[in-house]
């Protein structure tokens, strides 16, 4: 077990369990709550301890929270049995990972501050696959030596952390990256069908895009889905078009024309109006596919995530 601090987790889904268990393989003390409490099982399995409510990772010295909504956010720390609310105890530090506001973040900001708790807001990128290769990346904002406080353990989540500033920087940092996320897949769906329909498979137009200047860690990963079709959820399109909407909303806050996001956003709306909310975002290859007039076949193609080589 090392030194360091000690650690709370809430929210162990897919993405918090795969960190939980690089924090205890780094022999981190680390404390999990989570509203199923069956999904916290196998991290206990892996030496994890367990707390039945938020209020019981207290008198831990660093909490991460990683939720859905904002709603899900003040329900763990502000709400009934919430982080916050024991009298004798609260977390030295707060470091947030869910993809909220910076409205609603400044809320949790200053609720903390009343217990006498700093709140870093620590949106990451990444998905589960991408944890495992030990790429994640992390942006970072709140006090700066908060941040060189915390440093030592974020850098156990994978390749890179960067502190971006004051504040809720982190927030506008994480949706905007997220808001280009929707804009490439959406782009990448048009062009692949656009070379399918010309007579390239998806397999080697996709090959030669991710050689090329174009290539990215990003359309090397989505490479299987779009080739074979396997669309297993990293992230929905319930959940893409929340960030396109925060996104969106801070473009007309912040006075930016944002043209471009705006129609991938409606695009977005659409398939989750049509009941697409399960399945990963990338099924937009399969409504452009749609409008080109082809039904997609899986190529059945063992190709690459680029993620091998870190794993």
């Amino acid at each position: 077990m090392t030194d360091g601090p000690t650690i709370g987790w809430i929210g162990t889904g897919r993405m918090g369990a795969q960190l939980v268990l690089r924090l205890l393989a780094a022999g981190y003390d680390v404390t999990v709550y989570n509203r199923t409490a069956a999904k916290a099982d196998p991290l206990v399995a892996q030496g994890a301890k367990f707390a039945p409510k938020p209020v019981g990772l207290a008198d831990r010295d660093i909490v991460f929270s990683m939720v859905s909504a904002p709603a899900d956010l003040a329900a763990v720390t502000t709400g009934p049995d919430g982080l916050l609310t024991d009298p004798e105890h609260a977390p030295g530090v707060i470091a947030d990972s869910s993809t909220v506001s910076a409205e609603a973040s400044e809320i949790l900001r200053k609720a903390a501050a009343e217990r006498g708790t700093e709140l870093l807001a620590t949106p990451v990128s990444g998905n589960p696959s991408v944890i495992a290769a030990g790429r994640l990346t992390v942006a970072v904002s709140g006090p700066r030596q908060v941040f060189d406080q915390v440093e030592p353990v974020l850098q156990v989540f994978g390749r890179g952390v960067t502190y971006v500033g004051e504040g809720e920087t982190a927030r506008l940092v994480k949706i905007a990256h997220n808001v280009f996320l929707g804009v490439v897949t959406q782009s990448l769906a048009e062009i692949t069908v656009l070379a399918e329909k010309g007579g390239v498979s998806r397999a080697a137009f996709l090959d030669f895009l991710n050689d090329s200047v174009l290539g990215s860690t990003f359309t090397r990963y989505k490479t299987p889905a779009f080739v074979n079709l396997d669309f297993t959820p990293t992230f929905t399109n319930v959940l893409l078009q929340k960030d396109f909407d925060l996104g969106l909303e801070a473009g007309y806050q912040l006075g930016v024309p944002m043209p471009v996001a705006g129609l991938t956003r409606n695009i977005v709306a659409q398939e989750v109006g049509n009941g697409n909310v399960e399945q990963d975002f990338a099924t937009l290859l399969l409504t452009v596919a749609r409008g080109a007039g082809l039904a997609l076949q899986s190529e059945d193609v063992e190709v690459s995530d680029g993620l091998e080589a870190d794993r």
